[in-house]
């Protein structure tokens, strides 16, 4: 088994459950997850009472608040008796889902979410902070989007040259090879539709053919090191001028996962997720790796 550092979250897998069977089936993936990885698994929920009572402006009582935990607790045990694993422990509080998994992202291995929470308790639906949580974590997120279709042999992951997707590219060999899975690495790339580029002293030929050879070679530089990391790792290369989330949802069909970084090349620092990934977040049907730059590169 993996070492794990003490604490609530440290090295843990997290799974953010409610009622919802979205919900479920993520924890059911995570406890798998953690299995495999040899880790704990945490199931973990955020219940948020109403403000008042009845609209009469009165606070909930603590007994109240107790209820809620109860339940929550209830649900989260029963769940854990059905998983597998022999370190799974239960964690309920109140608080914002997004802020509970995000303050858990410091110190947890893995984040997993269900995409379409129903807050079959009081205060949580997972549905709803799925993108804002993997937007805003320390460590990866997991969407649950759905089953892989059966069979499923690979990962498909996107990269563009930018650290968001080396980090994302990582997780995704560590993964494959995890699983014994190939990976399929997408590199998408388009220029303007247009032959020429107005420049101060006129219009010149663009060099598609050179563009071409650069995102090439910008392939093959980021493949270079984790081919010779992950040997046991079958890689699929899948280089295309287009659009990169139409590229990483034809690719994802039959895949196991589909692995992407918080914001690419092409994205403005301040979209923080980028425009691909909360794409194909919401887009696909199988689950989603949302990846963090590591922090000694900087978020």
């Amino acid at each position: 088994m993996a070492d794990q550092p003490k604490g609530k979250w440290a090295g843990r897998i997290v799974a953010g459950v409610d009622a919802s069977e979205s919900a479920h089936a993520a924890a059911r993936w995570a406890a798998q997850e953690a299995v495999t990885r040899g880790r704990g698994l945490t199931l973990a929920t955020a219940v948020l009472p109403p403000a008042t009572i009845g609209g009469l402006g009165i606070p909930p009582a603590m007994d109240f608040l107790d209820a809620l935990r109860a339940e929550a607790v209830e649900i989260l045990t029963a769940l854990a008796k059905e998983l597998p694993g022999d370190d799974i422990r239960v964690v309920v509080e109140v608080a914002s889902p997004g802020g509970l998994f995000v303050e858990a992202s410091q110190e947890a291995h893995m984040i997993v979410l269900g995409s379409r929470g129903t807050g079959g308790f009081t205060g949580l639906v997972l549905g709803s902070v799925g993108s804002q949580v993997a937007a805003a974590a320390a460590c990866p997120v997991v969407v649950w989007r759905g089953a892989p279709r059966p069979g499923a042999t690979s990962v498909v992951v996107g990269v563009d040259g930018s650290p968001n997707s080396k980090a994302a590219l990582g997780a995704a060999f560590e993964y494959a090879s995890f699983h014994g899975l190939g990976l399929t690495v997408v590199h998408a790339w388009d220029i303007p539709a247009y032959d020429l580029i107005e420049i101060p002293q006129g219009a010149v030929a663009l060099p598609i053919a050179e563009v071409l050879e650069d995102e090439v070679r910008l392939s093959a530089e980021v493949l270079a090191g984790h081919r010779d990391r992950y040997p046991d790792v079958v890689v699929r290369e899948h280089l295309v001028r287009g659009a990169a989330a139409k590229a990483l949802i034809d690719q994802s069909i039959d895949a196991a996962l589909l692995v992407v970084g918080t914001r690419g090349r092409g994205q403005l620092l301040s979209a923080v997720l980028g425009s691909v990934s909360n794409t194909v977040l919401h887009k696909v049907d199988i689950p989603v790796l949302v990846v963090p730059l590591p922090p000694d590169l900087g978020r």
